[in-house]
């Protein structure tokens, strides 16, 4: 009796114990075709982003640690960065609105204007108001009213990371940072726009690198035109994660009259170039 016992309990170890080694082996089994399918997912959305945008064929660095799936639906490069590009709804392929120039004040039923009209979402503003100019006035004569000139800023930050670019592109390689805007001539002084962009540190306040333009118009050209103002960040060193892009505009408030220069299609695109190589 004892005999069978022991045998019955013998077999049944047996049994389970291969049970339990069969088990083991389908689980490892299936754990290591889990990793060799997500390797080769892996693999495809690198491939998938070197055939979108030629990366091996520019040099750029393509680490195995990168999330080329991210990177791939993110579409970092040659895409503007900037939300809303064109905040007045007007673009630099059409000659800007002629302002209206009556020199009447509004109906009385509509109340005067002064500040911008447009959709300013994704831009944050600011007005800085400008002390009177009298520098032109003689000596001992009375000026009813001068105009009210005012700065009008626009600005944003740029997450180069959130974006979908990574750490080795930015420090080793550092793509070329294409800055383009367009500003309207509105004859209203002759300084009547300023940009100025930063590239700064992982810590959103150290400049690395920095371009700033504040040209010097002619009032009373008769031209009332786009102006293209652009700049290219080459070789612009290691570290950079952020960018800071700011517009200012002039605008000018007389007699209960509203005039303001208007910037369009404002852009900041990463190049899969570097300086010296194309």
């Amino acid at each position: 009796m004892k005999q069978q016992q022991l045998k019955r309990m013998h077999l049944r170890s047996r049994f389970f114990g291969t049970s339990f080694l069969g088990r083991a082996d389908h689980n490892k089994s299936a754990v290591c075709g889990l990793r060799g399918n997500q390797s080769e997912m892996a693999a495809d959305w690198k491939l998938k982003c070197n055939s979108q945008w030629q990366l091996g064929a520019h040099g750029v660095p393509m680490s195995d640690s990168v999330d080329w799936k991210s990177v791939f639906k993110k579409k970092p490069f040659q895409r503007n960065l900037l939300q809303n590009p064109s905040p007045y709804g007007v673009k630099h392929t059409i000659p800007p609105p002629e302002p209206h120039r009556s020199g009447m004040p509004p109906p009385p039923n509509q109340p005067p204007q002064f500040e911008p009209i447009g959709s300013f979402s994704g831009w944050e503003t600011s007005t800085e108001v400008l002390p009177y100019d009298t520098s032109g006035i003689p000596p001992g004569v009375v000026v009813c009213q001068l105009p009210r000139y005012s700065w009008f800023s626009l600005e944003q930050r740029v997450d180069l990371k959130s974006e979908g670019l990574w750490d080795q592109l930015l420090d080793e390689f550092q793509p070329e940072i294409v800055i383009e805007d367009w500003y309207e001539e509105s004859q209203l002084h002759k300084s009547i726009y300023q940009l100025d962009v930063k590239l700064l540190g992982a810590d959103g306040k150290t400049v690395i690198k920095q371009h700033t333009y504040n040209p010097e118009e002619n009032p009373k050209s008769s031209s009332h035109t786009w102006k293209k103002v652009s700049h290219v960040f080459s070789k612009y060193g290691p570290g950079v994660r952020y960018i800071h892009f700011l517009h200012r505009l002039k605008k000018r408030s007389m007699f209960d009259q509203f005039f303001n220069t208007k910037v369009t299609d404002s852009s900041i695109i990463i190049k899969t170039s570097k300086a010296g190589v194309k």
